[in-house]
This record gives structure tokens, sequence and C-alpha cells, in this order.
């Protein structure tokens, strides 16, 4: 039996192939996730229902899975019609932070407004996205994969 959090075989198989600089994208429900999306990136679907899993659920895993150096949120674009429902940062960068600091990483969120967000995700280097089924606004994050140290 693997010894980690991420069980997922598809995904651990997609990550053992990655490699450093390496963009995982973990997606929320509302993501446009078939169609914003590196020209070789796969796919995988977790939605079970409403809410389960969350992104912050998935970024848990993968942190206890592989080395992330870079975590970017899809920062909120002011004159976006979906931002007027969130005036501040959305409560669910709170938890992300919290996650991030339990596994020991030093990284910290950077956010790019939304159609940039897209298009950093359809770099070359974009090998997985993990739609959830997160139902909280702003949530999606595209992460960059570090190496082993020495």
């Amino acid at each position: 039996m693997l010894d980690t959090p991420l069980l997922h075989p598809d995904i651990l198989r997609i990550l053992a192939r990655a490699g450093h600089h390496s963009k995982v994208l973990i997606a929320d429900g509302n993501y446009p996730a078939e169609n914003k999306r590196g020209p070789r990136a796969e796919l995988v679907s977790l939605q079970l229902s409403p809410g389960i899993p969350t992104v912050a659920q998935v970024l848990a895993a993968v942190l206890g899975t592989v080395r992330v150096d870079e975590v970017f949120t899809m920062g909120i674009d002011r004159s976006d019609s979906y931002a007027a429902a969130t005036p501040g940062d959305p409560p669910v960068w709170a938890e992300y932070r919290r996650i991030l600091a339990a596994a020991g990483t030093p990284v910290e969120l950077r956010p790019i407004l939304k159609w940039d967000f897209y298009e950093a995700v359809a770099s070359a280097d974009h090998v997985l996205t993990i739609q959830t089924a997160e139902t909280m606004p702003w949530a999606n994050l595209l992460l960059s994969l570090g190496c082993r140290t020495f």
C-alpha cells in the first residue's frame, strides 16, 4: 500500500511523469476544464457531489505527495461581473494559506487575474487538471511543481 495521502492512480501516474516546473491545475466545479487547459494536459474529473471533494482537500493530498514551488490563485478582476460577490480576498484563500503552512511549505499564494490565469493554464507545461466539485468562488489553483532537493 502506498504511504501517501494521494491514492488516485491516474493522478499519481501523471505526477510521477511530471518534472520541475510542470503545472497542475486544481479546478473548482465551475472551471471550464474541457477547453481551458494546456495542449497536452490530462483531465481527471473528481466531482462526486457538490462540494465533494473540495480544492482544499485535493491541495492537501497533492502537497503530501510532491514538492510545490509556486501556487497561483485565480485573482479577481474587479471589472468582472462576478467580482461584486467577493469584495475582498475569497474566504477559501485563508484555508489554502492554512494548508500551505501546515505542510511546512514557505510558498505563498500569488493571484493572477482571471484571463491571465487562463493563459497561464494554457501553457505547454500544464500536465494535469484535477477538476473538483468545489462550490466556493475563485477557488482555482495552479501549482508549479518543484524537484527533490539535496
